[in-house]
């Protein structure tokens, strides 16, 4: 009899994975269309010089980089997929942002339930694609027209129509891996996209360890290093929290008298996840985004030297970074947990936190340690974010541009996240088997 109390180990988990029809048919799902995805990345757009552009994709700035690895390579490939799950990914941060000031989506999202969810994913689709046309029209005729063998009107709609296609393509398929699949799609979409850069990037590496002398070899140990050193601390920050401990007041239901019970509050150390610094480097973006835009050689120059991590002033972009990640930190923290509705849920329930009384003090309190918490959580998220680029660039290796704090925050978060659903399917299993037993 295996105890429910006991975390499942690796070898049962594969057995269930195997054995368990419904756990292994989620699998499947997952794995086909993450697959499907990835070969879209590789059909081509139409009508485009791909010497050319691929040449000029090499030569492009870091933000390029960073989007180029979250579309799987879509973007220097410039497959009908290139676009990928970024324009979801935009809308859903959009639609965030308006929750908190629109009080009717605000409403939509705590008092109406799962209709309400739902006509929020409904509302973050139509911005998704409204987003996607945006994008594909900007990067049709800014980009890629530059590139093209016959450019003209023809030329951009159809490029952008192709890319509006299929970036809604992998939106469907990212909500039918989160309702049908394993973890979310979303997220195991970017988390497919940075792992299939990363034989590129360690070839790179490995081949600059062995052309060079030793001085070469050793940056290349102490980035590595590095990089260990940082997906530790992520996983421990990720999985760090505060138990605060809640009492349940006695409560007699008929003629029994249940005594009170205890249970504790888990407030996570780090509530916004990777979402800070996306935020962040979003924000960051825009002004290179502009300059692009322009085509301004004066604009494009001080965006370069203000705004860029490889500018003249690298310190004052680190500097803003590093407030906008505490910034956004507290604004997620604010979205995710509302120390006021958090007490007056309490108070419904009757229950309390010891040695606090309920209703404002409890908020207050509650509060508090959110705040304390969430300083934590993002001053770690802020050195996490400029530290392995500030190692790079002091050693001059390059072959891991792009892969960065935000890349590897995805890459452990994503991993944990679907390996605790997997386990919660495991134990799913375990009492169906106790209940037809």
């Amino acid at each position: 009899m295996i105890s429910r109390d006991k975390a499942p180990t690796a070898q049962e988990t594969f057995m269930q994975m195997a054995q368990a029809a419904g756990l292994r048919g989620r699998l499947l799902v997952t794995i086909g269309l993450l697959i499907l995805a990835r070969l879209g990345v590789y059909l081509p757009v139409p009508g485009i010089d791909r010497v050319r552009f691929e040449q000029a994709a090499q030569t492009s700035n870091p933000v390029f980089g960073l989007l180029n690895i979250f579309s799987g390579g879509g973007l220097s490939t410039l497959g009908i997929f290139a676009l990928g799950i970024l324009p979801y990914i935009n809308a859903s941060i959009i639609i965030q942002l308006l929750t908190a000031a629109i009080p009717s989506l605000e409403n939509l999202q705590k008092n109406e339930g799962e209709a309400g969810r739902r006509k929020i994913s409904q509302i973050t689709r139509y911005v998704s694609l409204g987003w996607g046309v945006v994008q594909s029209v900007f990067i049709a005729a800014i980009w890629i027209r530059p590139f093209a063998l016959h450019p003209g009107p023809a030329f951009i709609i159809e490029t952008a129509i192709a890319l509006t296609a299929g970036s809604m393509f992998v939106m469907w398929a990212s909500e039918i891996i989160t309702e049908s699949g394993v973890g979310n799609g979303a997220s195991l979409l970017i988390f497919i996209n940075i792992v299939s850069s990363l034989p590129t990037t360690l070839g790179q590496t490995i081949e600059l360890a062995q052309t060079g002398g030793r001085e070469t070899v050793g940056r290349v140990v102490v980035i590595l290093l590095v990089f260990l050193v940082t997906i530790i601390g992520i996983v421990f920050v990720q999985e760090g929290s505060r138990k605060i401990p809640i009492v349940s007041a006695r409560r007699q239901v008929g003629r029994k008298l249940y005594q009170e019970s205890r249970s504790y509050l888990p407030l996570r150390l780090n509530q916004g996840g990777v979402m800070p610094i996306i935020f962040a480097s979003a924000v960051l973006i825009l002004p290179v985004s502009v300059a692009n835009f322009t085509k301004n050689p004066e604009v494009i120059n001080f965006v370069g030297t203000y705004f860029s991590p490889n500018g003249s002033t690298p310190w004052l972009y680190a500097l803003a970074y590093f407030v906008l990640i505490i910034f956004f930190s507290y604004f997620y923290s604010s979205l995710i947990v509302n120390p006021v509705d958090l007490a007056q849920n309490l108070k419904k329930m009757g229950s309390s936190i010891p040695g606090i009384r309920p209703g404002r003090a409890t908020s207050e309190y509650v509060e508090g340690v959110l705040n304390r918490l969430t300083l934590l959580g993002a001053i770690f998220l802020g050195v996490v974010a400029i530290i392995p680029t500030a190692v790079e660039s002091a050693l001059n290796v390059r072959t891991f541009s792009g892969l960065g704090a935000t890349s590897l925050l995805i890459l452990v978060g994503v991993a944990i996240d679907t390996a605790k659903q997997i386990q919660t399917y495991v134990i799913s299993q375990r009492y169906e088997g106790m209940v037809k037993q």
